[in-house]
């Protein structure tokens, strides 16, 4: 049966549906040896020879879910430019075909979630208002009034984690609003020198030490596809109310 190219390339693991898109429109696909630059583009997996970058797509039946711990000074993509450790020196060996999920900065650590599943992955990075845990370590201690306006602007509450001189707050926020916080912080005159990620949904870290990782539980697995769905139907909510506050006006 024919499907949107973007999909099956995704089904097959090889990247998201949104950097599939990216891949045909710089003809990167071709489908029986022709290259194909059109979204709207449909081929049949049974039937058609689908490449991308001149690699035979292959749908494998079984899906790999990784919870990994991502040092700092490793990037969190699965090739570099410029020779820098990738996370796919990490996870050499495992089967298959998987790629990171959502972002995480060079010296940013913990939890980064790997996945041959592009339809998941997918849902997962349009729902960036999916709840997250950080462990930060700022530069000085926050008074209470600079916790309330932090609250106030970027809808993170911290609590201190670690006490000490520069101490560790956790902040449960979106990753959409974890750069407003990063800024915030630092116009305040406390920059944040070390940044953890510890929970993304129902996943959490643990005591992965970093470079170590996981596979997933099938539990785990369905809980993600649940948030993301419910992620999912929360962003098309705030979309039709921003819809109708515009229209109002």
């Amino acid at each position: 049966m024919d499907e949107r190219l973007q999909k099956l390339i995704a089904r097959a693991g090889i990247a998201s549906r949104r950097t599939a898109e990216k891949l045909i429109l710089a003809g990167e696909v071709t489908v029986n040896g022709k290259i194909v630059t059109e979204l709207g583009s449909k081929a049949d997996p049974e039937r058609d020879t689908i490449k991308v970058s001149g690699r035979l797509v292959r749908f494998p039946e079984q899906k790999t879910y990784l919870l990994l711990n991502k040092p700092s000074g490793c990037v969190a993509t699965m090739s570099d430019p410029e020779g820098r450790r990738t996370v796919r020196d990490l996870v050499r060996g495992v089967p298959g075909h998987v790629f990171p999920v959502g972002r995480l900065e060079y010296h940013a650590e913990g939890l980064l979630l790997l996945t041959s599943d592009g339809e998941l992955a997918d849902r997962l990075m349009r729902g960036s208002h999916l709840p997250q845990t950080y462990w930060l370590k700022v530069k000085g201690a926050l008074s209470v009034a600079e916790l309330r306006d932090l609250a106030a602007k970027t809808g993170a509450r911290l609590r201190i984690v670690k006490p000490g001189p520069n101490p560790w707050y956790e902040a449960s926020i979106t990753e959409a609003r974890r750069d407003a916080l990063r800024n915030g912080l630092f116009r305040m005159g406390h920059p944040v020198e070390r940044i953890r990620r510890v929970r993304l949904a129902n996943l959490e870290l643990g005591k992965l030490a970093p470079g170590e990782y996981r596979h997933l539980t099938v539990g785990e697995v369905a809980a993600l596809a649940r948030a993301a769905a419910k992620s999912g139907e929360a962003a098309i909510k705030r979309s039709g109310q921003r819809h109708r506050t515009r229209r109002a006006s």
